[in-house]
Parts: C-alpha cells; structure tokens; sequence
C-alpha cells in the first residue's frame, strides 16, 4: 500500500537515524589538479575519463545503499526515512553533476568545446568501463555531464543506448525457483516469505502470523490458477525475484508462478506480486496480485518508484517486462528507479520504433494543446511534447508565465509521490530527432509555434526541452467508443484521479477532460500539468446560497488567485452523457461538496494525509 501520510516512527522502536543518504564522496581534487596541469591532449583525455569514472564510482556506491537503508526504514516502520530517502535519491545524481561540473568549467574553460579531447577521452573510458556491468550507465552519466558542461549551447548529445548496453542476461538469472505441485503448499509460500530476509529490531520473529499468511497466500493463488484448469498433482514452480521492492510504507515480493508444460497443456504462467506491510504488532502480507494489469498500476509511473534491493537492473526491467508486457520496456527502468538509464532506453524504443515501423511523428489524437504541443508515432507507446513560446488565442487563463514556468512544473510532478494520478515524465535537454522522423504539418507547426524550443539543424531538429510520457487515450475519445460497462469504468475512475491528486496535494485547474487519459487497464491519468497548483493554495468557494436575481457571474469569480467551486466541478469536465454524469456523482458526491476540499485541505496543512492504494481492495487478505 503506498501512502502519503507521514507519521512518526514507530515508539516502541524507536528511529534508527537513517534519514538522509550517505554524502557523495568529494572528488579527488589531487587527480583533478594534475588534469587542470596537464599539457598533452592524451593525458588529459586519460586523466578526464579518471575522474569522470572517480565521480560515477561515489555516486553509485551511495544510490545503491539506499534500498538497504529503505529496507532498514521499513523494518523499522521508521516512515519519515522512508520518505527522505525517496528524495535523496531523486537529486542524488544530479547532485553529483553540480558538484563536479563547476570544477571543470574553472579548470578546463576552453576544453569543454575541444571535440578532440572529448572524443580521445570517451574512448578511455569506454575501455576502462567494458568489463562492468553498468557500463551503460557509466555512459550515460557521462553524456549527462556533458550536457550539463553544454548547458547555454544548443549540442545535442545521443540518448540512444550503445553496445554496451545490450549484454543483459535473462530475467531468470534474479530469479530464485520454489518447487511446488497443485494445490500450492502454504509452506512453500512460507519459504518464499522467510527468502526475503526481514529482521525486526527487538523481535525474534518479525511476521505477526507467518503460517497464516502462508495459507492465505497459496489460497489465493490457487484462485488465481483456475481459469489455466490444473490438475491436482501436477508440477509447478514459483519463480520469485531475488529482491525486495520498496515504496513509502509497502515492501513487495514479486515473480510468477508457472505450470509445467504436458502432452496436453503448453507452458502456463501468472505473475505474482504479494504485498508487504508492517504494523506495530509486526509484518503481514496484506494483498496477493496475480494479474498483469493489476501489477501494471501497482508498478505504474504515475506511482512513487521502488528500491530494490538487487543490482541488476536490466534483468529486473526484463523481468517486469515479461510480467506486465503492455507497457513499454524503458518504463520498467525508471519504475525501479533508474531514471537515467531509463530516458536512454525509452529513446532508444523510440529510435527502433521509427525505423521498424517506418512510421512518422505526428500530431497526437485530442484537441491541439494551447500550451503544449503533443505528437507521436500511430502504433507506439509513448507521446511527445514541448512547450510553446506563447499560448494559442484559446488559452483560457489570464495570464502566461512563459515555458520555463510550465516545465518547472513536469519537473515537480516528476520529483513527487504521483499518488497513483498523475504521470511521470521524461524530460530531454538538447535532444536530436531526424527531420525525415516527422510529418511535414507537425513539422511546419513545431518550427512555428516553439521557435525558443526547436531549432533546425541541417537533416535534423534540435530540442532544447521534450518531454515523453506514456501513451494514453484522451478521455472524451475514450468515451465516444467505449462499451456502457467501460465508459463507467472510466468515468468512476476519473473521481478517484481527482481525488488522489488532492491526496499529493494537487489541484488540476483545468479540469477539462481532454488533460485526462485513460489507460489500457482502464485507469485514468492527469497527463497534462500547466494548470496545475498546490491545493493548499486554492480558495474553495460556493455558489450555493446564491437568490434567484443574482447576477450570473458570482463575486469570487474576480477574487486574485486560484479559486475553485466544488459544485461547477462536474460541469468542468465537460462529459456531456447524462448518464455518465450521474455515475460521477453518484460514486463521488464528496467532490462536489466545499466540506470535503477544505477538509482536504486542513489534514494536508496538518500533515495528515490519505492513504493511496496501489492495489485493489478486493485483492487484501483480511478485507
């Protein structure tokens, strides 16, 4: 279960001082003063690639000792770590970067132009990188610095991943194999629970029932297994990955369970995700998930990231990938945190789309943004964007802080817990995409309309900012073709979109249907971000009271500031089917009521927030 409420540590253990990740080692300013003095190019190449290496070396020893410190956090029910640590490591890398690149823009002013010696000094490094395993990533914290040296010059730089990147294993080599037959023996679920290594300090025994969790867990996968029609006795085995997953207050184990294949019956699997918490009284399992669209919103990017605890991140992006194949795979990397890594294989997705598919970007389905332009390939999983210049003449808001306002704003909801409401984003700097890429209006338009943004640079354009993000439908063209039974889906949905932004302490102003997306899971997203404010911000009004006679428009419409009426909430988002309207209000009448939003309000001010399932209630052991 993830959540936003951030109690105090547990009394009765106490606060094992954890919070905050260890300190970035300072560079080796004996190395980096021999580089400043060195005269021949080739020693200076060498001596770069050094201490390039130096500084990814101290950043990545500290980013993976957080998930331990996590996984300390939680078995101390030590929350606010929990959640320090999650910021840590969201600024971790770059805080590396800031440390290290005023260092070589004052020792190296004139280098960080000279091509020769970046390219002679890219080659040490990449022979000093070919026998480690994150080789890959090495390179992309090298052509991070890179940018970040580059800042005030329009250079791209690729984000498409290179050969190193390609020499993951399988997914089986994180998985650990639990032999078993049907019906699943508890106890080889308890097995599974006592691989994951939870201590609890001051406990000999850290689960509260261990047996009768194990039973309640095989009982719900056997459930889960019925539709595949086992047969008693028959073999199987349980695949689970050798790692924790961390997230706020939730510790998951995650894997399958496969059924062997027969004479009669092909290879059958189910993926398997059994989620952790821990109360006072000790560790329980709370919920079992045994269908892949239900761990794809348990893992999904509108979601705090996990820690995991196991180093392979690329055989764990493959495993999730293979459990949850509808979304993309450069998405599973940042969903495990690796955030870097992942905007290079999202890229590279991107890249191999285009030249598999042959198809062209072009302007994405809904209504033409008046503050962003969206655009996309048919068939691929991921959208595009930039910001404009200037709004178009439909822009509803009196006034416009320019792109930079509206990007600090996507960076904000990236750095936050999403609550399960919003997405994540991708944001590129100095990225190039070749113009054959692009449909010649959509082109035409980009050149237009984000002249401070996009520039042309011979066969190619040249972003400064884009942004990706997943793919998802419009909700007014989810709506038009979608089934009675979906389209209420989608709409009740909606309502716990709202109602889990509030939670983050978000407040989406236009609440026009058309910044909604729906998913293939039928979950529905706030995708677009520039009218969004801190709810603790927003004056909540009313129309109610108002006498017949009144004039139309009421006197808070010219109060300074964002000012919201809960009873014009539905009107907002402009679903014009009666009957899904009442479906709306009839599943959330709360969200048209001024007590909830101030009441909201008052525990956000108090630091008392809702908790925000990442699983569905009819999947908890104890309902």
């Amino acid at each position: 279960m993830s959540s936003t409420d951030h109690h105090g540590t547990n009394p009765h253990l106490g606060s094992i001082q954890i919070v905050g990740a260890p300190q970035i080692a300072e560079p080796d300013f004996d190395l980096l003063d021999e580089l400043f003095r060195a005269g021949e190019l080739e020693q200076q190449a060498r001596l770069l690639a050094r201490v390039v290496l130096d500084a990814f070396t101290s950043y990545y020893a500290v980013s993976r000792r957080i998930p331990q410190l996590v996984k300390a956090a939680f078995e101390a029910r030590d929350w606010p770590a929990t959640v320090q640590l999650s910021r840590d490591r969201l600024t971790l890398y770059t805080a590396c970067l800031d440390q290290l690149t005023p260092l070589l823009h004052a020792g190296l002013p004139e280098s960080a132009n000279d091509e020769r010696l970046w390219a002679l000094a890219e080659a040490e490094l990449l022979a000093a990188i070919a026998t480690r395993y994150e080789a890959d990533f090495v390179f992309a914290f090298w052509q991070s610095l890179r940018r970040m040296l580059l800042s005030n010059e329009w250079r791209p730089i690729s984000y498409e991943a290179g050969i190193t990147a390609k020499r993951s294993g399988s997914a089986r080599s994180v998985l650990k194999s639990f032999p078993a037959r049907i019906p699943v023996e508890p106890a080889v679920i308890r097995s599974i629970l006592e691989m994951s290594g939870f201590t609890v300090p001051g406990r000999d025994q850290p689960w509260r029932d261990l047996d009768g969790d194990a039973a309640l867990v095989a009982a719900a996968i056997g459930s889960a297994l019925e539709p595949l029609a086992p047969r008693s006795g028959e073999s199987a085995r349980i695949e689970m990955a050798n790692s924790g997953f961390f997230r706020n207050r939730e510790a998951c184990l995650v894997g399958r369970v496969v059924l062997r294949s027969s004479s009669d019956h092909p290879l059958r699997s189910i993926p398997l995700m059994i989620a952790v918490l821990h109360e006072a009284d000790g560790l329980f399992v709370d919920a079992v998930l045994c269908e892949s669209d239900e761990l794809q919103y348990a893992f999904s990017p509108a979601l705090a990231n996990f820690h995991v605890t196991n180093p392979h991140y690329h055989e764990l992006a493959l495993l999730l990938s293979e459990l949850m194949p509808k979304r993309p795979l450069g998405l599973h990397y940042s969903t495990i945190g690796f955030h870097h890594l992942g905007k290079v294989a999202v890229m590279t997705e991107i890249l191999g789309h285009h030249r598999r598919s042959k198809e062209k970007l072009d302007t994405a389905p809904g209504l033409r943004g008046t503050v962003a332009i969206a655009f996309t390939m048919p068939t691929s999983g991921y959208v595009m964007k930039i910001i404009r210049d200037h709004p178009t003449d439909s822009y509803k808001w009196d006034r416009f802080d320019g792109p930079d306002s509206v990007l600090r704003k996507y960076h904000l909801v990236h750095e936050m817990d999403r609550a399960g409401a919003m997405l994540d984003n991708i944001i590129y700097t100095n990225v190039k995409l070749e113009r054959a890429m692009f449909a010649p209006e959509l082109l035409d338009e980009l050149l237009e309309a984000g002249i401070g943004n996009v520039s042309l640079d011979r066969s190619a354009l040249v972003f400064r900012q884009l942004i990706v993000q997943m793919k998802l439908v419009p909700l007014p063209l989810f709506l038009a073709k979608a089934s009675a039974a979906e389209a209420r889906a989608a709409v009740i949905n909606l309502g716990h979109c709202i109602r889990n932004n509030a939670a983050a302490n978000i407040f989406n102003r236009d609440l026009d249907g058309y910044n909604y997306g729906v998913s293939r899971t039928l979950k529905v997203y706030l995708f677009d971000y520039h009218a969004v404010e801190p709810l603790t911000e927003i004056k909540i009004r009313s129309n109610a009271g108002r006498a017949n006679g009144e004039p139309e428009i009421p006197h808070w419409q010219f109060e300074h500031g964002a000012v919201f009426a809960p009873d014009e909430l539905e009107a907002g988002l402009r679903i014009d089917d009666f009957a899904l309207r009442r479906a709306f209000r009839d599943a959330h009448p709360e969200l048209l009521r001024v007590d909830y939003w101030e009441a909201m309000q008052r525990a956000l001010r108090d630091g008392k927030v809702p908790e925000v399932m990442s699983y569905p209630a009819s999947r908890r052991l104890r309902r």
